[in-house]
């Protein structure tokens, strides 16, 4: 037997020890907290997933929207869903559809052409469907009813995730139910020659050259491409849908007879996303405290799958809140004070500097960067999902391991 002597390492090696052991340590323990928080959340909603539904009936859908953070590619924002929402939303065996932007502006007008398409199925202008929607609504309606299925009766809701997201979507809804359900008629070429200029460039092989456009003008032709390399272009790189009404028009434009009464509720989820490397000890701290973050999404989304209650967002604020955000010059009072506008206004903090500022001279539309305009008569129509306090205290006694999952009875007893 060898003659070891036992001695402390050197003092370099105590401090690698030390802090790799520590750093270790607390990324072990976040991730354990942050998958009970999960694991609590998801055994709230399960018993969902258990009871019977017709083999003929659709399941409950609801609609999320997320899109690039500033600065940041789409896969941020999937990954975020992925990871916090996700295992909820399955847990309740709820279905979903999702509206993605890669870019500024594409939520809203996805949000909006979706509400534009259900005016004119309910009556209003004139129905528009390129062949391959019109083939595929046909079908799926056709077999539908021959075998007598139906859509999900009762609330769906939506949920968005991103400071960003959620201005998109609240302009979406102005300009979905107050703006106009047909776009603005194109010019006519007739018309368009007489604003062309007189004569265009000849190539120097003597074919005459196409003047060159800018694609994200206002005069630009969304449906008629110039080239064939803009024919070409894949849909990430072709210009976003310009808004057919602006927040200032708000207050003259006129809403359909289609309006409902009560639009289905919403909620939006905070998506903490920092970028920068003097930012390296704010990142640091939100990846090792994620189980905070988890159990806050955890808490939110359970409250949408379980919909057991909703209430109209709040229209007042403290003095001491309001002032963080109210601009006399930008925005009305009546506007700044409503809850919709304050929703996770902390997180334009961490917006990269040129999302943040305008460019000297730049008057095109900044969903991201204007204040959020609110119209009463949309405003009064929004609700949210809130967790019911008696599910609140479930998930309680959950955490602690004093109760279950339900059963298919609701009788609320372990499994």
């Amino acid at each position: 037997m060898p003659n070891l002597k036992l001695k402390l390492p050197s003092r370099n090696w105590l401090i690698f020890l030390s802090i790799s052991g520590t750093f270790t340590s607390l990324v072990l323990y976040d991730k354990y907290e942050k998958k009970r928080a999960q694991k609590k959340w998801c055994t709230l909603v399960s018993h969902l997933a258990r009871e019977p539904l017709d083999s003929r009936s659709m399941p409950r859908r609801l609609t999320v929207y997320l899109s690039a953070p500033p600065g940041d590619g789409l896969k941020a924002s999937r990954d975020y869903f992925t990871e916090y929402v996700k295992p909820v939303l399955v847990a309740g065996a709820l279905d979903w559809d999702v509206v993605e932007g890669r870019r500024e502006g594409e939520v809203r007008a996805g949000l909006a052409e979706k509400i534009r398409k259900w005016r004119r199925k309910h009556g209003e202008g004139v129905q528009v469907t390129t062949p391959e929607e019109a083939d595929v609504e046909a079908i799926v309606e056709t077999v539908r009813q021959g075998v007598g299925g139906s859509e999900w009766v009762g609330m769906k809701g939506d949920l968005v995730i991103g400071r960003h997201t959620w201005k998109e979507y609240i302009r979406g809804l102005h300009e979905g139910w107050l703006g106009p359900v047909e776009s603005p008629a194109t010019p006519t070429p007739e018309i368009a020659a007489h604003n062309s200029p007189p004569e265009s460039p000849v190539a120097a092989d003597g074919e005459q050259a196409s003047p060159a456009t800018d694609d994200a003008s206002p005069t630009a032709s969304p449906t008629a491409p110039a080239t064939e390399a803009e024919a070409s272009e894949p849909p990430s790189k072709q210009a976003v849908t310009p808004a057919l009404i602006t927040p200032t028009a708000y207050a003259s434009a006129s809403p359909p007879q289609s309006l409902p009464q009560t639009f289905d509720p919403s909620t939006p989820l905070p998506l903490p996303h920092i970028l920068g490397f003097l930012n390296t000890p704010t990142r640091l701290y939100r990846f090792l405290t994620r189980r905070h973050l988890a159990e806050q999404i955890g808490r939110e989304t359970a409250a949408i799958v379980l919909a057991a209650q909703t209430r109209p967002y709040s229209t007042a604020s403290t003095a001491s809140t309001a002032s963080e955000f109210i601009d006399p010059d930008t925005s009305s009072s009546a506007t700044a004070l409503t809850e919709q506008a304050r929703t996770l206004e902390g997180e334009e903090r961490d917006w990269i500097k040129s999302i943040r500022k305008r460019a000297a001279g730049d008057e095109t539309e900044r969903v991201w960067l204007d204040e959020v305009v609110l119209d009463p008569r949309v405003a009064a129509r929004m609700s949210r999902f809130e967790l019911a306090s008696e599910d609140e205290a479930r998930a309680a006694r959950i955490g602690e391991g004093k109760e279950g999952a339900r059963d298919e009875g609701g009788d609320g007893s372990g499994e």
